[in-house]
């Protein structure tokens, strides 16, 4: 403490705008940080949606359009049909969108607790999510990052429900589903679904590794740019004060030792009328004062004489 009171205004000053400085940088970095990633947030939950909602109007027009069509030849023909499937047609969709040009990280699932196809078995993550689904009928979507080994993933999840009782034909009793279906998948998986049971859930997951590096990328180009500026400021700040207080304060301190020796013929002559200019006319009418009490003296010790 008695180290800064030694200190000169300029160096004191300094610290203080340093400190100050300092402390906007790191406002600033944290408030663009959130801010960044609140908007980096935003826009893959609307590409998600986008997808989400694509695949679930893929599966809509195959459960409404196709499968009434082929229905009819699940019964005849000696191989399973897989188009009369809706998830069969939105995983067929998404993989032809994952051979397009930045969307080869993309991912779709139809996570199932109890999946005809052993692919579409939910994992340890994805059956968290649709045990929630279940516990809250009234959830209609959850969101959230997820790692995998090829990077961090940003996931939006719905519920699958069996809303249609044409789904239990091949999902209800073995006994009622196609014999085709039964030589292709078997009959312990797939089965003992129930009407509006959620069975499983949608999940369109995008990758965030290249958004989030242009995200730490602009976070970094706006720090430099605000400490450049504040460095900038700070010069500025120390050269005007140097040329608007410093300096006439060390010309005021200059003159006031020549008036203490005996030299008070000479004004301290200041241009400006600010609080410099203020002291300088003070000290001008000082050095008067102190010119007629010294005038005074000479003047009763030559009368003493």
């Amino acid at each position: 403490m008695l180290r800064f009171k030694n200190f000169n205004i300029i160096t004191k000053l300094n610290l203080l705008l340093l400190l100050i400085f300092t402390i906007i940088v790191g406002i600033s970095s944290f408030s663009l940080s959130t801010v960044l990633e609140k908007n980096v947030e935003q826009i893959f939950t609307q590409k998600a949606s986008i997808l989400i909602d694509t695949m679930s109007s893929v599966r809509r027009y195959t459960s409404e359009h196709v499968n009434p069509e082929l229905s009819d030849r699940l019964e005849t023909e000696s191989y399973f049909i897989s188009e009369t499937v809706p998830a069969y047609s939105a995983k067929t969709v998404f993989k032809y969108l994952r051979s397009i040009e930045g969307y080869e990280n993309f991912l779709y699932r139809e996570a199932t607790i109890n999946p005809t196809n052993l692919r579409d078995k939910a994992d340890g993550f994805e059956k968290k999510i649709i045990e929630k689904f279940r516990e809250d009928p009234n959830l209609k979507e959850q969101k959230g990052y997820r790692s995998f080994v090829k990077g961090d993933v940003f996931y939006i999840a719905r519920p699958l429900a069996v809303n249609s009782r044409r789904c239990l034909k091949c999902h209800g009793d073995p006994k009622d589903a196609p014999q085709n279906q039964i030589n292709t998948y078997g009959r312990k998986h797939g089965f003992g679904w129930k009407l509006n049971e959620i069975v499983g859930a949608q999940i369109v997951s995008v990758p965030v590794a290249r958004a989030f590096n242009i995200d730490r990328r602009t976070q970094f180009i706006a720090v430099i740019v605000i400490s450049i500026f504040s460095i900038l400021s700070i010069l500025i700040i120390d050269l005007f004060l140097k040329q608007t207080i410093i300096k006439p304060l060390k010309q005021i301190a200059a003159w006031a030792k020549e008036v203490s020796t005996g030299n008070v013929t000479q004004d301290y002559k200041h241009k400006t009328n600010d609080e410099i200019g203020l002291l300088a006319a003070a000290i001008n009418r000082l050095k008067v004062t102190l010119e007629m009490a010294i005038n005074m003296l000479d003047s009763k010790s030559r009368s003493s004489e």
